[in-house]
């Protein structure tokens, strides 16, 4: 048996077949024929629903003691038929929310009460994460006859906040509100707003959600701060932000379930279509979510290696992203699509043999053993460019510290050099050198030497919770550190949360096995923090504070710098002149 199909304004209608959905069991045939009788009913396009329907499904729900419902389409025709038990319904997969008409999916869901109650709070989740056209509740009497409607619809953005209109209760015979025209008006106030609001960049809207345990209830405005200038960073338009502190964070959600469904209708009202995370998800907790919001979902690792494959621009980087991105994905394979755990079917295809998950897994791992065996190649070109550097005696002082410390504009102020650098999170990836001529002491001036040649490298910043494997693949950026001199530590002073920043990057350079180096703390940005600061600051930890922004503002580090080189055993004073070719690139 099939469900009628014609076409309408809203395109053709595709048969299908007559199906019950929902909780079936117990049902006798009898109730299973009365229910796909429903299928019949037709509505008129300006009414929400009509007397006969509403009687069907008090009938209906009469004799099964189950509430009963129908996602119905702007054409009139009843797309599904669904029945639930005597206080919910389970709705239809009814397709993701960009395969909608519009601002609305150009469904509504037309059901039951038996209770007498009004709209639930559960109906109204529904009609924000669904983005249905209405939703409408018949109370059912004693004797079956349908009595009551509640019924509600969305609202756009406005000052008071609201995010749906609620109307009723109204006789059922006296629902007579033009439908179509409140959907037109409705889709015309929805677009008004929406073009109204700033232009969303090609990454998207997005909203921010930090969950965190009592314990770290004090991180929150931190961590959400981190959170929004990563987001800046990958081109992503917030336009909101949800936190949560909990006595431990939800295994499958997360957050709380009314919590997300806040973040649904937030995200609805808001135009969202992205949701990032403040922390890592697993593969489970990220599947999960994404089912329940029908909006795309990533975690704080997936942010990163979004920059990370942004920025990164030598051959190196590159295949350092990628193997990253396929460590990151390999697990999560199951959780991207139901259709990779099918066998392959067709004549050849059937029996055992691979399912697509297993093919996307070993192709992936095969990728990964690829791009690890090219990165072993280029590693042993840069060991041997580093070892050719360490013979010929130049000095080399490698700045690492927390990312958007300032060590790229250092590097420019230093050398003179035109490195890319920018108020954003990891502006650099990929390490670079450039030579810095430091002028001769009073006493090597004397004996004939020039100056002191010293190589100045920059490395890609740290990060609170750097992805496990992110350090792994750009372990050949933080192989520059580990033959240098002396490590250069830029801190922003002027960052009220430089401590934990210092923690960060020291935890890092001993997993890294940096921790023997010689290392000179840098206090950079000593002209944006409060006045003393950075001198204070490195006064107390031997260090050294400057002002990137000047020549002059570096002149401490570049004394300390000379002590240094000068000290160094394997280091010669040089005698010829540099003037023809500094600054020049290493």
């Amino acid at each position: 048996m099939w469900a009628s199909a014609r076409s309408s304004s809203y395109g053709t209608r595709r048969r299908c077949p007559i199906e019950i959905h929902g909780n079936t069991t117990g049902l006798s045939p009898s109730d299973i024929r009365t229910l796909e009788r429903i299928y019949r009913r037709r509505v008129p396009s300006d009414r929400i629903a009509s007397v006969e329907l509403l009687r069907s499904l008090a009938e209906a729900s009469h004799a099964t003691g189950r509430q009963v419902g129908v996602m119905v389409h702007r054409s009139g025709a009843i797309e599904h038929v669904i029945v639930g038990d005597a206080s919910k319904l389970m709705l239809p997969d009814v397709g993701r929310l960009r395969a909608a008409n519009g601002r609305f999916r150009a469904l509504r869901l037309v059901h039951t009460h038996l209770r007498g109650e009004p709209l639930t709070h559960d109906d109204l989740v529904d009609l924000s994460r669904l983005r249905l056209d209405v939703v409408a509740a018949v109370q059912v009497g004693d004797d079956g006859s349908p009595g009551a409607v509640h019924w509600a619809h969305l609202l756009p953005e406005n000052p008071e906040g609201r995010l749906w209109r609620e109307e009723g209760p109204v006789p059922h015979h006296r629902l007579d509100t033009d439908f179509a025209a409140t959907m037109r008006a409705l889709e015309g106030e929805f677009a008004r707003v929406s073009n109204a609001r700033e232009v969303a960049p090609s990454a998207g809207r997005a909203m921010l959600v930090h969950v965190s345990d009592k314990r770290r209830a004090g991180m929150v405005e931190d961590s959400m701060r981190e959170l929004r200038e990563l987001a800046r960073t990958a081109g992503v338009l917030v336009v909101d932000e949800v936190t949560q502190v909990r006595d431990q964070v939800d295994p499958k959600y997360v957050l709380g379930r009314g919590k997300l469904d806040d973040v649904v209708l937030r995200a609805m009202q808001r135009d969202a279509e992205l949701l990032i995370f403040d922390r890592n998800l697993s593969p489970s907790q990220a599947a999960a979510i994404a089912a329940h919001t029908d909006l795309k979902v990533i975690d704080r690792t997936q942010l990163i290696l979004d920059i990370f494959a942004q920025r990164a621009e030598s051959r190196d980087g590159k295949l350092q992203v990628e193997l990253a991105q396929l460590k990151y994905m390999l697990p999560r394979l199951g959780q991207k699509d139901d259709s990779l755990s099918r066998l392959s079917g067709g004549i050849g295809g059937r029996g055992p043999g691979e399912t697509k998950l297993e093919i996307a897994g070993r192709r992936a791992r095969d990728r990964i053993t690829h791009l690890e065996a090219q990165l072993k190649e280029l590693g042993a070109q840069r060991r041997q460019r580093r070892a050719r550097r360490t013979r010929s005696g130049v000095f080399v002082a490698a700045l690492v510290g927390y990312t958007n410390a300032g060590k790229s504009t250092l590097l420019n102020t230093l050398t003179n050099a035109d490195v890319l650098a920018e108020d954003k999170l990891f502006a650099t990836l990929d390490p670079r050198s450039r030579r810095l001529w430091l002028e001769p002491s009073v006493e090597e001036a004397e004996q004939g030497a020039r100056g002191h040649e010293v190589v100045i490298t920059d490395t890609v910043g740290f990060i609170r919770d750097l992805p496990k494997d992110l350090v792994a693949a750009f372990r050949a950026t933080f192989e520059e550190a580990a033959d240098a001199d002396l490590i250069l530590h830029v801190i922003d002073a002027s960052d009220p949360r430089f401590e934990d920043h210092i923690e960060t990057t020291e935890a890092l350079l001993g997993e890294l096995d940096l921790g023997s180096i010689p290392r000179l703390m840098v206090f950079n940005k000593s002209d944006a923090a409060p006045p003393g600061v950075a001198f204070a600051l490195a006064r107390a930890n031997g260090g050294v504070a400057v002002n990137t922004l000047s020549p002059d503002g570096v002149a401490p580090l570049l004394a300390r710098l000379r002590v240094h080189v000068s000290s160094n055993p394997k280091h010669t004073p040089l005698d010829g002149s540099p003037a023809a070719t500094w600054p020049r690139s290493a």
